[in-house]
């Protein structure tokens, strides 16, 4: 008898959630006693051209890099997120 090639529907308290998968991604890092948000952003996501505080140069649409903020600034989580800047991986690994 043939196999069935039906899915099986997903559970709705499966761990393959997008929200857990995008939670998952973020990171808290600690630079120079400043402790930072740090959430990749892959190629496909890449959408616009932002300026790498790094380097100074482009981050061209296309182009997987980093977005950072502060996670424990003294204005809340509000003022840090809306501080957040995006960086090429290479320049914040040097940072």
């Amino acid at each position: 008898m043939p196999r069935s090639r039906r899915r099986t529907p997903s559970r709705p308290d499966s761990d393959d959630s997008l929200d857990r998968l995008l939670a998952s991604w973020k990171r808290t890092e600690i630079r120079r006693g400043v402790e930072w948000t740090v959430q990749p952003v892959s190629a496909p996501q890449a959408l616009k051209e932002y300026s790498c505080p790094g380097c100074g140069r482009g981050i061209e649409p296309g182009v997987a890099h980093l977005v950072a903020w502060r996670s424990d600034g003294v204005l809340g989580d509000a003022a840090d997120l809306a501080a957040r800047r995006h960086w090429h991986t290479h320049c914040w690994r040097i940072a």
